[in-house]
């Protein structure tokens, strides 16, 4: 029982951000309902289903949700009101024409932006509640407007109160999976060009890429939301995404000169200092995605660029000694690509460095020569 305990204990410590999010949830709706019933609103089930709505991982996405719950809603409710009241509907016939008029413009405006796509179905029920239960439109609107703004200020407020779990946090977890994935994927397209990859293995782990490419930007866009309402501080997070994004591409151009493996004669030469290569560049984006989740040191970068060094040589022998020559136009293309590839990938390395450094508080590189775009680099360059 104890071990039982233990694991259990364990497993909830590695869930703590959605065992988070499932105790704001639950405070959000007991809140929503006990201030329905206090204030008297009509239906409480609405305030307690917004504040299930607002409430989401981050205060960042809360705020989004919030803002975009009320406007929907306000602005279905007076357009479904002015509906209602100045085209009059007493048959089957008027109010099906009636709700054409209502859903159509608001189904179009919300394909357009689907921040609103709330406004229509606010805009149904504000038309059609009241023929069930014989009510006034206008007060149907301003019923349902106050419905929804209990839920999504009390759903609002325990986000900012219970618990409160910030997106500038989640960056980090997010670009930490971004980076091991990368590792996993690397290691699986160097390996290609000496002995042929796993096409299979390879396409999962690139889907895995992109799907944590998406949760980093999509958190890192609420980070900033954050930052902009004053909830959190920290680094600003667009030189982490964009580098990170930036190694992305690099895998992408290694993979187009990894489609088959190398020449024999350049097998021979360089299968040991790729496959050196190969572990340096992932052990460092695994150590960098370390240094994220725990803010400790970040990693040394010198044993990777040696070892990057050793490999440039070798190249460098290579073609000194003429194995270059005599080799199809295909096989040479994919050789320099992937030379210029392993380059642009260690200056975005180093641009790594920098923003990891900076998100560890550790760093003592000026603000103006952070990793950040095309500066980032040409200082890379540099140096």
């Amino acid at each position: 029982m104890t071990a039982f305990l233990k694991r259990i204990w364990a497993w909830l410590k590695s869930r703590k951000v959605e065992l988070g999010l499932g105790i704001r949830v639950t405070v959000a709706a007991m809140s929503a309902l006990v201030i329905a019933l206090a204030v008297g609103l009509k239906l409480p089930l609405w305030a307690v289903l917004t504040s299930l709505i607002v409430t989401q991982m981050s205060v960042g996405r809360s705020l989004k949700a919030t803002r975009d719950y009320l406007v929907g809603t306000l602005g279905g409710a007076v357009y479904g009101a002015f509906i209602a009241v100045m085209i009059p509907h007493s048959g089957e016939g008027a109010l099906l024409a009636v709700l054409v008029l209502a859903v159509a413009p608001l189904a179009f405006m919300a394909a357009i932006n689907p921040s609103l796509n709330v406004a229509t179905v606010t805009a149904i029920i504000v038309l059609l509640l009241p023929t069930m239960n014989h009510g006034n439109p206008l007060d149907s609107a301003i019923d349902r407007v106050l419905e929804v703004a209990v839920g999504a200020l009390s759903g609002l407020l325990v986000s900012f109160l219970v618990l409160p779990s910030r997106a500038h946090s989640h960056v980090r977890t997010k670009a930490a999976q971004a980076l091991e994935l990368m590792a996993s994927a690397l290691d699986e397209l160097l390996c290609g060009l000496t002995r042929g990859r796993d096409n299979d293995a390879l396409h999962a782990l690139q889907d895995g890429i992109g799907t944590a490419m998406v949760g980093l930007n999509a958190t890192g866009a609420e980070a900033e939301r954050e930052r902009a309402a004053r909830l959190s501080s920290g680094p600003d997070t667009g030189p982490l995404l964009r580098t990170v994004l930036r190694l992305r591409h690099d895998l992408v151009m290694v993979g187009r000169a990894s489609v088959i493996p190398l020449p024999a004669n350049l097998q021979q030469r360089l299968a040991g200092p790729l496959r050196r290569v190969s572990d340096s560049i992932a052990a460092y984006l695994r150590a960098s995605a370390a240094t994220l989740r725990t803010g400790n040191n970040p990693p040394a970068i010198e044993p990777l660029e040696a070892e990057l060094e050793a490999y440039a040589a070798e190249v460098a022998g290579c073609r000194a000694e003429g194995l270059t020559r005599g080799l199809p136009a295909d096989a040479i293309e994919r050789f320099f690509t992937l030379r210029f590839s392993l380059e642009q990938m260690h200056q975005n390395l180093r641009d790594l460095q920098r923003c990891v450094a900076v998100w560890t508080e550790q760093s003592e590189v000026p603000a103006q020569e952070r990793g950040d775009g095309a500066k980032g680099g040409e200082q890379g360059l540099k140096k």
